[in-house]
């Protein structure tokens, strides 16, 4: 089935303790992408200036991301963002940024993404993410990202975007503030009672929690790795491993739900082990699976 991604494609500077990188592409649209590219078909929609590398758009035309939707404007620049992180991986620090070109009027989606059956909003302003949804023909599953920036900053516009949504993906930081309650289930209670039936809440090298249904509730393991070298955009790659699936399969139980959540574990513990997108691009289906395999031994034990 299709899936649309509507989000930001950047050129990030980033440096952690195990070394740095400077103009890396990056972006939740751009990791997304290339994480759900390895189980469906994605339709992009992005902005950016004429400075892309268009390295990065052959690469994903080879992973048969259709980037016909991607709106790119002559003299602009891409966004830019600079960061760093200490040795706790799962905190990232802005140093710098830069919006450029998506200071700008936003891109439409095109006339022909418009019937896509399963939508992503990334992370970006709630109001671009309602306007866009908006130009969808009631997809299967409508889900979004947000962050802390935009639950301080555009509260209402949140709670209205979130109203429209099937499904929100966040941090356990960011459900925390947007739900106004310490404890991660009363959190989780509180965030669906505003519209999306199912949240995802990633907690980085702890694994991720999935809440779906009445009472089902899911906790996948994180994966205890030793050659984690930059975390930006793990959360875009999880999401990206976890709509791909749920798109190729079109499997929108319980079961197939936490299938997912493991899969986009997968795909975000494959990101970190190199700067930008690198892991990603010599990935096999062999890999995923084998890795998936390793998830499912990690959660393994006897039943009394």
């Amino acid at each position: 089935m299709s899936l649309l991604v509507f989000g930001t494609m950047a050129i990030d500077s980033v440096k952690t303790p195990f070394g740095a990188r400077e103009e890396a592409v990056g972006g939740s649209a751009t990791y997304f992408s290339v994480a759900a590219s390895y189980f469906t078909e994605v339709r992009l929609v992005a902005v950016v200036g004429d400075d892309f590398p268009e390295e990065t758009l052959a690469f994903l035309g080879e992973r048969g991301v259709d980037a016909s939707g991607l709106d790119v404007r002559p003299g602009k620049k891409t966004f830019r963002w600079k960061g760093e992180y200490g040795f706790d991986l799962n905190t990232a620090h802005t140093l710098d940024t830069r919006l450029n070109v998506v200071a700008d009027a936003p891109p439409g989606v095109p006339e022909g993404f418009r019937d896509s059956d399963f939508v992503f909003l990334a992370n970006i302003d709630p109001t671009l993410q309602a306007e866009a949804l908006a130009q969808t023909d009631a997809p299967r599953l409508s889900a979004c990202d947000t962050m802390d920036f935009w639950i301080n900053g555009k509260r209402e516009e949140l709670l209205k975007t979130l109203s429209m949504v099937d499904m929100v993906v966040v941090n356990d930081a960011e459900a925390r503030a947007l739900s106004g309650e310490p404890n991660i289930a009363r959190a989780a209670r509180r965030i669906r009672e505003i519209g999306p039936g199912t949240l995802v809440v990633k907690r980085g090298e702890y694994g991720a929690l999935l809440f779906h249904g009445e009472e089902d509730a899911f906790s996948a393991p994180g994966l205890p790795m030793e050659d984690a070298r930059d975390p930006t955009g793990a959360g875009d790659s999880f999401a990206g491993g976890f709509m791909g699936h749920l798109a190729a399969t079109g499997d929108l139980s319980g079961e197939g739900m936490r299938r997912a959540v493991v899969f986009g574990s997968v795909m975000a513990s494959f990101n970190v082990e190199a700067f930008s997108y690198d892991r990603m691009k010599t990935l096999t289906r062999a890999d995923i699976e084998a890795r998936y395999r390793t998830f499912a031994e990690l959660a393994r034990f006897e039943r009394l």
